[in-house]
Formats: C-alpha cells, sequence, structure tokens
C-alpha cells in the first residue's frame, strides 16, 4: 500500500462549465477507504454550486483570495482559512484569481452540528503535544464539524519516537522537507507531499532541515492530534496545555 505521494502524481480533471479543476490524491484508489484527500483549482471568476449529499467537506485554503458563498452566506478566503461543509450543504467560489483548496471529504458522516464552518488558522494558539511538538487546530466540533479534526502541526528538527494513532489520518506537507519512516521503509517528504496513516500503522515523521516541518491534517474519528500510542501500546506523554 501506498503510503506517501506527491501531489502531482495523479491526473487533475477539468469540470465541464466551471472554473474548477479536481486533483485526486488519497482516496479509495489507493488504498484510503475513510478519506478523500483533493486538491481543488479555481481559475478566476464563479464556480458552479457544488453539493455532496453523502460525505462532510473540509477544506483548507493554500494559496490565493476570494470569496466563499456557504449555504448562502458569504465568506472571505485567504491563504490559512478552514472552511467546514456539511453533508447536504450548498457551496460555491468567487476566485479573485489562481485559488487553490486542500479538501478533505468524509464519508458516512456524525450528523453535523451546524451546516458550515470558517476558521482562521493563523490565529489559533498552538498548543503542545509529545516531542517538543506543536499544534493548531482548524475546523472541529466549534466550527459544526463532529466527523474529524483539522489541524497544522509544527515539527521541529529531528525524529520523533516510532508511534501510531488510533484514527485515519491524511497530510499534506505545507513547509520544509523531511522523511516518513514505517517499518524499514523511508519516503522522502517536501512541499507537496501527501500521505496517509490508517488507523494503528506504526510510523514516525523526521524533520531534517533546520526549520519546522509544517504539515496539514485531518483525522477521523474527531480528536486530539497530540493523543499517541508507541508499539507497545503504551500511551504517549501528553504535555497539560494539549
Amino acid at each position: 500500500m501506498e503510503y506517501c505521494i506527491a501531489e502531482t502524481s495523479r491526473g487533475a480533471q477539468q469540470l465541464a462549465g466551471d472554473v474548477l479543476t479536481v486533483r485526486p490524491l488519497f482516496d479509495d484508489a489507493n488504498g484510503c477507504e475513510k478519506l478523500a484527500q483533493r486538491l481543488l483549482h479555481f481559475s478566476a471568476g464563479r464556480s458552479r454550486a457544488r453539493l455532496d449529499a453523502a460525505a462532510d467537506e473540509v477544506l483548507y485554503v493554500l494559496q490565493g483570495t476570494g470569496t466563499g458563498v456557504l449555504d448562502g452566506a458569504p465568506v472571505p478566503l485567504a491563504p490559512g482559512t478552514g472552511v467546514f461543509v456539511a453533508a447536504g450543504t450548498s457551496w460555491s467560489v468567487e476566485a479573485a484569481g489562481s485559488l487553490d483548496l486542500l479538501s478533505v471529504l468524509v464519508d458516512d458522516p456524525v450528523p453535523a452540528a451546524a451546516p458550515c464552518g470558517v476558521v482562521d488558522l493563523a490565529r489559533e494558539v498552538r498548543r503542545d503535544a509529545t516531542a517538543a511538538r506543536q499544534f493548531v487546530l482548524g475546523v472541529t466540533l466549534e466550527a459544526g464539524c463532529a466527523s474529524a479534526t483539522q489541524f497544522i502541526g509544527f515539527i521541529p528538527p529531528g525524529r520523533a519516537p516510532d508511534h501510531f494513532h488510533l484514527y485515519d489520518e491524511v497530510l499534506y506537507v505545507l513547509a520544509g522537507e523531511g522523511s516518513l519512516h514505517i517499518g524499514g521503509d523511508v519516503a522522502s517528504l517536501g512541499p507537496g507531499s501527501c500521505v496517509h496513516l490508517p488507523a494503528r500503522l506504526v510510523h514516525s515523521l523526521e524533520n531534517a532541515g533546520s526549520d519546522e516541518l509544517r504539515v496539514l491534517g485531518v483525522f477521523r474519528p474527531a480528536g486530539s492530534p497530540a493523543e499517541a500510542y508507541y508499539p507497545d501500546g503504551t500511551p504517549a506523554p501528553v504535555p497539560e496545555e494539549a
């Protein structure tokens, strides 16, 4: 099974009569059955309305600006914006120019607390996790999403101990260079690398650079990014402030 791919490893599809191009990353076609990770590229202009009756959608603005219309209400979109759209909720985009969003679909969603929500991750307070790592929360239950958790993880230079999670997770590398270790296999990571970590898969992320490695993650079921377990099942210590 593939656990790491480049964002350009799969072809993109321009939707007919729309300003939207969709590039699949991880989904059931390459072994990720719980989540569907995609890149959404909007050219300048207004997109057609979108609605997925079967899946919640968790979005993050990678680059560009515009206006999202969520359930009929306009919201500004800029880099660092996290967006939640509940199953059955209509949304569209008016892009000022080139606008890229990372989308994660969550099938069989838990009933949402709200039809949609918006979070500015740049304004969120960093929290501590294990091995001197930190994170900020994005789309969570506070934004209406009960199905999954979105976060940005900040990984300092070095390698964390091998560990696993009880949730299924997809990651997208925003900045930095490093490696993904699974067993004896090592995959290089850089901006645009995509990672799928099934529940209970023992792994480790290594930051091989001198600056922070920043990753955007979405996992289900919802919970804390700081929750982790060592290979023998022992819970990793969680700082009180996390």
